[in-house]
């Protein structure tokens, strides 16, 4: 047996990754990203203009009008990171994600 051989068999037969797709902003917008889902959260960081985000689960929140409707959904994208999906492009108007536990 090579080396190479050797090393191949002592790999774990399966890895698990987890994919997340990424959503990009709203074109032209800054958007605050809070610790909780709703204004009343502070402000954690603002992201750049053409940022795009990970969606890892959603939440029912505060309802925010936005340049892609008016919804009560908001993303996790990060730990304790939130956006509003009204700024989100998804192409839907629900869930693209699981709900937050």
């Amino acid at each position: 047996m090579t080396v190479e051989e050797t090393s191949a068999a002592t790999e774990p037969d399966e890895v698990v990754t987890m994919s997340v797709a990424r959503y990009p902003i709203a074109p032209g917008y800054r958007v605050n990203v809070r610790s909780g889902p709703g204004t009343k959260y502070g402000i954690v960081r603002t992201l750049p203009l053409g940022a795009s985000v990970p969606i890892y689960c959603q939440t029912p929140g505060e309802s925010i009008s936005g340049p892609y409707g008016t919804t009560n959904l908001w993303d996790n994208i990060a730990s304790d990171e939130f956006v509003s999906d009204a700024y989100v492009h998804t192409g839907s108007d629900g869930y693209v994600a699981p709900r937050c536990g």
